[in-house]
C-alpha cells in the first residue's frame, strides 16, 4: 500500500485555516517545514505560542492521504476553502509504503553540546567507549525541543557549561523537556517544567520517565505554577512573551541566581537586556545563526 502526498507552498498567515481544510479533507498527516531553509536542521520545527504565527514567513505544507484519494477533487476543494491558494503551489507525488518513523530516525543521530552533553535517539545505544559522555535520550516528537534547532542548542551548550550540581532549575516553555532532563543529568537536584502546552507537559513527562529522572521533576501548566525564587530558570520560547514574563521570571530566581533566554532573533535583544536589567546584571548575549541567547545574573537583594 502507497499513499498520495500533498505538498504546497504558503504564507505563514494562511496556515491555520488550510490545515484545518486538510485535516476536513481527510490528511492523515500534516508537517510543516521551512520553505526558504537550506538543510533539514533548519526545518526543525518551532513550535508557536498559543495563538502566535510561525516565525517562518513561508511555509511547505505537507499532508499524507490514502493513496487512492481524488487529487483534481483535492485542488477544487482546496480552492473553495481557501480561494487565495496559488494553483501552481500545490503539487502530488506517490509515497511508497514503509515504516516512516524508522526512516525519519534513521537519519538523526547523536549530537553534541558542550563538552559533556550529547543527546541519543531510540535508534543509537551508547557503547562503552560513552561511559564519559552525559547522555540524554530523546527522539523528535510533537513538542520542541530536539536539540536540532539553534534556540535549542544555545541552552544545551549554555546548561554544559554552568555549575548546576545541588539546584533547582525551572525550564519555563519545556516543551519536550529537554532542557530540564539535560539540566537532571548534569547534576542539577530538582527540575520543575511550565508549559502552557499539555501535550508538551505529557512529552515532558515522557521524557523524564525515559531517561530515569522523574522523581526529580515537576510539571505545571502556567496557571498552576506559583513561582518560588530558584538558583536557575531557563526559557526558551520567543522574545514577546519574554519580555512579557520578565517580573515574573525575577520572582523566580534567587539573588544570585542565573537566567538564560532563548528563542530570541537577532536583533531583539536590545530591548531584552534593557527589559530585564532593572532585576538582572551580568547581561550577556551568545549567538547561533540568527538566533540568540540572553544569560544573567539575578541582582543582590538590596
Amino acid at each position: 500500500m502507497g499513499w498520495l502526498e500533498l505538498s504546497l507552498t504558503l504564507h505563514a498567515q494562511q496556515q491555520e485555516r488550510v490545515e484545518l481544510a486538510l485535516e476536513d479533507l481527510g490528511a492523515l498527516s500534516i508537517t510543516l517545514r521551512d520553505a526558504d531553509a537550506d538543510t533539514p536542521d533548519e526545518r526543525a520545527i518551532f513550535e508557536p505560542g498559543v495563538g502566535e504565527l510561525p516565525l517562518w514567513n513561508d511555509i511547505v505544507l505537507d499532508a499524507l492521504f490514502a493513496s487512492d484519494a481524488d487529487r483534481s477533487g483535492l485542488v477544487h476543494a482546496l480552492h473553495e476553502l481557501v480561494p487565495e491558494l496559488a494553483p501552481d503551489r500545490i503539487a502530488f507525488r506517490e509515497v511508497a509504503d514503509q515504516d516512516w518513523t524508522r526512516a525519519w530516525m534513521d537519519t538523526y543521530q547523536p549530537m553534541r553540546f558542550g563538552e559533556r552533553l550529547w543527546i541519543y535517539p531510540s535508534t543509537v545505544a551508547p557503547s562503552a567507549d560513552d561511559a564519559d559522555k552525559i547522555i540524554v535520550h530523546l527522539d523528535p516528537g510533537l513538542a520542541f525541543g530536539t536539540g536540532t534547532h539553534p534556540t535549542t542548542a544555545l541552552c544545551l551548550a549554555w546548561l554544559d557549561a554552568t555549575d548546576v550540581t545541588g539546584k533547582t532549575v525551572i525550564d519555563y516553555g519545556c516543551g519536550s523537556g529537554v532542557l530540564a532532563v539535560a539540566a537532571l543529568k548534569l547534576g542539577a537536584a530538582h527540575a520543575i517544567g511550565v508549559d502552557n502546552d499539555a501535550q508538551a507537559i505529557e512529552a515532558s513527562r515522557i521524557n523524564a520517565e525515559r531517561n530515569g529522572v522523574a522523581a526529580r521533576m515537576e510539571l505545571y501548566l502556567p496557571q498552576d505554577f506559583s513561582p518560588v525564587p530558584q538558583g536557575i530558570l531557563i526559557a526558551n520560547i520567543l522574545a514577546g512573551p519574554l519580555a512579557d514574563l520578565a517580573p515574573r521570571f525575577a520572582a523566580c530566581v534567587k539573588p544570585d541566581g542565573l537566567l538564560a533566554l532563548s528563542g530570541i532573533l537577532c536583533g531583539q535583544e536590545e530591548e531584552l537586556l534593557a527589559r530585564y536589567a532593572p532585576w538582572f546584571e551580568e547581561l550577556a548575549v551568545a549567538t547561533q545563526g540568527d538566533w540568540v541567547r540572553v544569560t544573567a545574573r539575578r541582582k543582590p537583594t538590596r
